[in-house]
């Protein structure tokens, strides 16, 4: 679906940020391979349930697909992208090059990520980039979308049109580094912020009344499927900065299908992030097919996914 004709796509997710309406967004990793079908497949049980589905670019220092190729693909599916871009693998030309290539393509919603480092992934001796941060990504979009690249230089074959987010963790430690941070995010062009995994919701009420009141963008919560007491304790090892509480672990040891409690758990997350901000951000690795029925269970109602052109 490229935008051939210099029309600028009006997308159903950036439609429904701007209109204030409560946002799901679900993530699905690019194939492993060259064969798109499973995640085509996984996509595909996602219509009608979320605005948008985030594809991931190298998450954890993986390699996988190009997210901006994997984002296409789906966009040929009828399934709206958000491509996530991060500043680990490419220095600012071929950023600015897949931007304005995500463009022409009709890829309009970006989330603009620093990366994580490559000594976590599978290519630990790979060779980082990181010319620039998720900051300067997100000033260097604004840029892109006022005619002009990385250097103020005019670009004589026309502006973008892009939708850029950025990430965010109502969970860190420091609560002045986030306030810095979400600010600085907010600052560079940010649209719409999707946060990491959520476990503390008293945390999530006081970083919206306290650091996002006021920003008139919306903030998506993360949340995630917990599959077993297992699962969620390898993601307290592994994944930096979350604390999933040991109520809910036990809660998940007690149950006798630890799956169907998992999605219980992340429906009633759904129903409290409701209540404190504009949207959530599904994640439920290797089952994006039990996301739907998560948000079933939560009284989410499906929404219309049609993209139209302004």
């Amino acid at each position: 679906m490229p935008n051939t004709h210099n029309q600028i796509p009006l997308t159903c997710f950036r439609k429904a940020a701007e209109a204030g309406e409560f946002l799901v967004t679900a993530e699905v990793a690019p194939p492993k391979g060259g064969n798109p079908q499973h995640m085509i497949n996984m996509a595909a049980t996602l219509k009608g349930r979320v605005h948008a589905v985030n594809i991931t670019d190298g998450s954890r220092a993986v390699m996988r697909m190009s997210s901006l190729t994997a984002s296409v693909i789906l966009l040929q599916h009828g399934i709206e992208p958000i491509c996530q871009v991060a500043c680990r693998d490419r220095n600012r030309i071929g950023l600015q090059a897949d931007l304005m290539g995500a463009h022409a393509l009709g890829i309009c919603n970006i989330l603009a990520l620093t990366g994580d480092p490559v000594k976590v992934g599978d290519h630990p001796d790979a060779k980082a980039v990181f010319d620039v941060e998720s900051t300067r990504l997100l000033q260097t979009i604004c840029k892109l979308n006022q005619g002009i690249d990385y250097n103020e230089k005019p670009l004589p074959d026309g502006a973008t049109d892009l939708f850029a987010g950025a990430a965010v963790d109502p969970q860190c430690r420091s609560w002045s580094g986030l306030q810095n941070r979400f600010e600085r995010k907010l600052k560079s062009g940010a649209q719409f912020f999707q946060s990491q995994l959520i476990t503390d919701f008293e945390r999530l009420d006081k970083f919206m009344t306290q650091i996002a009141a006021g920003s008139n963008k919306p903030i998506l919560a993360g949340i995630f499927l917990l599959k077993s007491a297992k699962n969620a304790r390898f993601i307290n090892r592994a994944v930096p900065g979350v604390n999933i509480p040991e109520h809910i672990i036990d809660r998940l040891e007690r149950a006798k299908e630890p799956l169907e409690e998992g999605m219980k758990i992340a429906a009633e997350q759904v129903v409290i992030a409701r209540q404190l901000c504009q949207g959530v951000h599904m994640m439920a690795v290797k089952r994006e097919d039990l996301i739907s029925p998560i948000l079933d269970m939560a009284g989410v109602k499906p929404v219309s996914n049609e993209i139209v052109a302004a």
